[in-house]
Formats: C-alpha cells, structure tokens, sequence
C-alpha cells in the first residue's frame, strides 16, 4: 500500500480543506507539520521548498506522486477514491460546486493570505488596525456574495450543505474559511444561511476531526 503524507499546518485553511476531504472518503495519511510562523516559517527552509517549490502548505504525497494546491489535491483524492463523492450527479451542479470553491479559494483566500498579511505588516508598514481592516473587509465582500447566492440556492433544493444534504468541494471550502473569518474577528452574523450550513456540516465526524483544534500540532 502507498503511503500517504500530508504536509499541514492546524491554522491553514487550505490544508483544512484537505483534511476534511481524506476524513470524508476514509483515507489514511501520516501528517507532517509545517509551523508557519516558528523561526521564519518553516516553509521557507530549503528542505520543504525541494518539497513544495512555493513554499506553501498543503502538500500531498501519495505514493510516488506529489500533489500540492488544496483544490488539485481535493480533486485528485476524489477521482482516485470515488466512494463518498465530493461532487453531485447533476453536471450544472458540478460547475456551481466549483464556483464557489474558486469564489473562496481563488478570490476571498489569496488576499488574506498569511503571506499577504505578512507583507502588508513588513513592506507596506501596515499596522494592526489596517491589517484588520483589510482583512475584514474582504471577508465581508465575499462572504456576502456567497450568502446571496446560496440564500437562493438552499431554498430551491431545500439543503443542508450548500448544495443538497451531502457535503461537497464547496461546504469544503466554506467552512475553513468561516473558521478564519472567527479569528480575525469578523462580524459573521450577516451570513445565517452560511451559519446554518456551518452548523451542519460541523456535526459530522470528518469535519470535527479535520478541525484545527483537533490538530496534534494545535498550540
């Protein structure tokens, strides 16, 4: 049998993501912490560049194949691994899943990325009200993107996950991200179909463990 890695970090939302997915189809995988902010960030360190050339986390190693970017790992785990399905029948619903995967992976995500935070706090000599305030106000645009669209969307399919009852690439996506949105103080209250899809999904086994207090690295 392959051995399977993950390359993680308990506060990364993109390696969140990951984690969920592997609990959801029942994968087995040996974690290998990456401490982003421990002496510089250990991503940095040469060791884990000839790993992951960006430096950055997740990364999956499956056997002799080497997968890094949390949407290419989510969507290689489930075509490899079809049981328990990440993605619905219908191939309308497919693209809207991966609609709002990119809504918060490719939009929201990148601008409060940690090494966006990092820069606005080193180069732009952004203090830590700035920093906030962009931060949140990004987390605001998106998320109330997202509200209304799926405010919409729930209704029409009666759902408790953001499409239909049964977690997806999207609920994935979502519920990393609200996690985050609760660290930097976000006023989340806005989103209550958000909030209720959270509340769901968060009652399941696979997100519970994927959390990032459950994470042997969590400090």
């Amino acid at each position: 049998m392959n051995k399977r890695i993950l390359y993680t970090y308990y506060r990364s939302t993109a390696a969140y993501r990951v984690r969920i997915a592997l609990n959801l189809k029942q994968l087995d995988y040996t974690p290998h912490f990456i401490h982003l902010g421990r002496d510089g960030g250990e991503q940095r360190s040469q060791a884990y560049r000839n790993i992951n050339q960006q430096g950055l986390v997740p990364t999956l190693i499956d056997g002799d194949t080497t997968i890094t970017q949390s949407l290419a790992i989510i969507e290689y785990l489930n075509e490899r691994h079809p049981n328990n399905p990440l993605l619905p029948d219908s191939l309308t619903l497919h693209a809207q899943v991966r609609s709002l995967a990119q809504q918060i992976c490719c939009d929201i995500h990148p601008l409060n990325n940690l090494r966006v935070l990092n820069y606005l706090r080193t180069e732009m000599k952004q203090d830590e009200q700035a920093r906030h305030q962009w931060y949140q106000h990004w987390i605001s645009e998106g998320l109330m993107a997202i509200e209304q669209q799926l405010t919409t969307s729930t209704g029409k399919y009666k759902s408790r996950c953001c499409f239909g009852n049964t977690p997806t690439i999207a609920d994935l996506c979502l519920i990393p991200q609200l996690y985050n949105a609760r660290r930097f103080n976000c006023d989340i209250h806005h989103y209550p179909t958000l909030l209720k899809i959270e509340e769901h999904c968060m009652a399941l086994s696979a997100f519970q463990q994927a959390s990032p207090k459950q994470q042997p690295d969590y400090e």
